[in-house]
């Protein structure tokens, strides 16, 4: 009787301003010179209408009308909470409504969403965790069991520090790669920790995600009853569809028929008795690891690769994510609040995502909301901001 578990990855990233060489040095605040606050707030509001407040009510109709028999989860983070905050506090207050059915559960993540787990020294990565669960606690009283890595990276060093801060689950990409014949459809454990190991199965999540609207795709359309099905027939304890929650309205615009897909999908599966719904709290209780995992290298749940490439492929991104860490060094040596935070922005995956030189498919993927014409020309912004926060310190 295999569960069904929806989690949604909620993240907006500070998008940079144009900057160019000739700014270096310049005495005005960095946060104003380096973020474009007007088109964070229009993207972020645009989203909100789009996606958030009507994809929460939604959920939360779907929840009452199930008698409780829907269940999600939520990867919300700090970013995404300071933007909500400060912008569309209606935004905060949907989703502390949908908390209070007791039917959705919140997951830990890095607060800004960053590349800290690649680091040498797990150090930020600990501290982007810790303040992440400080802001869970903050804003909603609630402390997440599960954690979700930026983009889903895991690998055995990894788990081992997150079952160390006190997580008994966490989230990665059901791949190949490391699962060889084994299905995703099933817990696991690292080889070197105990923590339980939740599994995306990536094609039953990408078919919401990214063909849901591909007329030229051989299921297409994707009807909430074909989906429903297709759970079914699945073997295993539990089917985790991952996916971002901006495909509700954003990604796939309401005239694709991504809401009525949503809005009919609980009834459908609930049709079948051998299928329920949980959240990943309910996981982690109800299940036991089948087998070990044994990942010395990083993995994501990004293109066709489900590695890191995504964000380190190339000279370009490499050379930024040294410099982030010379900085961090930096920082720690001569330490300031103000330019920790501002620091901590830049290391929001999305900036390094934005640099890829990837083709074919993947590459298409990495066009989506690029603001930048081409890899070059963000790795000239990116950096000449980098190298402006690098001169600020070493002039302090």
């Amino acid at each position: 009787m295999p569960s069904v578990c929806f989690y949604f990855e909620v993240h907006q990233p500070v998008r940079l301003n144009r900057f160019s060489v000739f700014s270096i040095c310049s005495d005005e605040d960095p946060s104003d010179l380096y973020f474009n606050h007007d088109l964070n707030r229009n993207i972020f509001e645009r989203v909100a209408r789009k996606c958030y407040l009507p994809t929460n009510k939604l959920i939360y109709n779907l929840i009452s009308e199930s008698d409780g028999k829907f269940k999600v989860s939520f990867s919300l983070t700090g970013v995404f909470l300071e933007y909500a905050e400060l912008l569309f506090p209606t935004v905060l207050d949907s989703f502390e409504e949908l908390l209070k059915t007791g039917c959705v559960a919140l997951i830990g993540e890095t607060y800004y969403h960053s590349l800290s787990s690649l680091y040498n020294d797990l150090k930020e990565f600990e501290d982007e965790v810790r303040l992440h669960l400080h802001a869970l606690e903050n804003k909603f009283g609630y402390t997440p069991r599960v954690f979700r890595n930026t983009e889903a990276i895991y690998d055995n060093r990894i788990a081992k520090k997150v079952e160390d801060i006190g997580f008994h689950g966490i989230i990665t990409e059901g791949t190949e790669k490391i699962l060889n014949w084994r299905s995703p459809n099933y817990l696991y454990k690292p080889i070197n920790a105990n923590i339980k190991v939740l599994l995306r199965n990536y094609n039953l999540s990408d078919d919401i995600a990214f063909r849901f609207s591909a007329s030229n795709w051989c299921e297409y359309p994707l009807t909430s009853e074909k989906f429903a099905r297709w759970l079914s027939n699945c073997e295993g304890d539990i089917v985790n569809i991952f996916i971002d929650y901006e495909t509700f309205g954003e990604h796939q615009w309401p005239e694709t028929g991504i809401f009525n897909f949503l809005r009919h999908l609980p009834k459908e599966v609930l049709k079948y008795d051998n299928l329920n719904f949980v959240t990943v709290n309910d996981a982690i209780e109800r299940f036991s690891p089948v087998g070990e995992l044994d990942v010395p290298f990083a993995i994501s749940w990004t293109d066709t690769s489900r590695d890191v490439s995504a964000w380190l492929e190339n000279d370009l991104q490499r050379a930024c994510f040294h410099e982030l860490q010379v900085i961090g060094k930096m920082l720690e040596e001569k330490p300031d609040e103000r330019l920790m935070r501002v620091w901590r922005l830049l290391q929001t995956s999305d900036h390094l995502y934005y640099l890829s030189t990837k083709g074919l498919e993947d590459g298409t993927v990495h066009k989506y909301f690029n603001p930048y014409n081409d890899p070059y020309e963000g790795f000239i912004n990116f950096m000449n901001i980098i190298q402006d926060l690098k001169q600020r310190l070493e002039n302090r």
